[in-house]
């Protein structure tokens, strides 16, 4: 098993040492769109906004126009997010993974986007938003559930890029059995801190990304030596070379 206390003070001990280049890879994460928990949102001039929608809504020209531009511009963010968005989320992922076993995480990025690693990247991940889209058509909490349950995926993906769309999910979905209540127990525990980062009108929110990101790649290597020491998959289906005895530290 694991606890939030351990993952997280393995996390700060991780970023005393790379706060600030984590802090820069954290930002890259969130405008990949590879969020999953905290944050907040923020609307000002309600009755402004409300005035300027009832306009819209009494102008059918201006209603159809004002949806085509919508349209437009979330397929454009859509694109966006799945050719380039996906592989620097993997990459970031990469870079915490490797900083938390203090390993060389330079070249992460260059790393998602390298040949083949690019194109199994983009399809295991746009596989996996598909997947956690039409479970959430099925009402939101086995979207919810689903997305816990494949919440690994860029993590399995960042050590091995090419170990195919079904065996990635199946891989998460196993690793996270079991563990997906404490994982939502995990994201509650930042709320405090993104309360706090909100009070900084919302740009403190952007510094605790980093101990969030760190406290997830501690739980993907607590995951990982998991299923390999229950025999859930090989260290080979990882890329993982390490010494005899090692997963036995249980």
């Amino acid at each position: 098993m694991w606890s939030r206390s351990e993952l997280k003070a393995r996390a700060k001990e991780v970023l005393r040492r790379i706060y600030w280049s984590a802090f820069g890879v954290s930002i890259v994460i969130s405008l990949a769109g590879g969020d999953y928990g905290g944050g907040g949102s923020n609307s000002s001039s309600r009755n402004s906004g409300d005035s300027f929608f009832a306009n819209i809504f009494d102008n059918s020209a201006a209603f159809w126009r004002f949806v085509t531009i919508a349209l437009i511009g979330i397929g454009f963010i859509t694109v966006l997010r799945i050719v380039v968005g996906y592989c620097l989320e993997v990459g970031g992922r990469r870079y915490f993974i490797q900083s938390a076993q203090y390993r060389d995480n330079s070249g992460c990025f260059s790393f998602a986007f390298a040949g083949h690693n690019y194109k199994e990247i983009v399809k295991t991940m746009f596989v996996k938003d598909i997947l956690i889209f039409l479970w959430s058509l099925l009402f939101i909490i086995p979207g919810i559930v689903k997305s816990y349950a494949y919440r690994m995926v860029p993590y399995i993906l960042a050590d091995n890029p090419n170990i195919g769309v079904k065996r990635a999910i199946e891989l998460s979905n196993e690793m996270t059995r079991g563990h997906k209540f404490d994982m939502f127990v995990l994201d509650l525990s930042f709320i405090g801190w993104y309360l706090l980062g909100a009070l900084a009108c919302g740009v403190g929110v952007l510094f605790v990304k980093p101990y969030e990101n760190a406290t997830y790649a501690e739980l993907y290597l607590v995951l990982r030596r998991n299923a390999i020491y229950y025999n859930m998959c090989r260290p080979d289906e990882l890329l993982l070379n390490q010494p005899e005895g090692y997963y036995d530290r249980w």
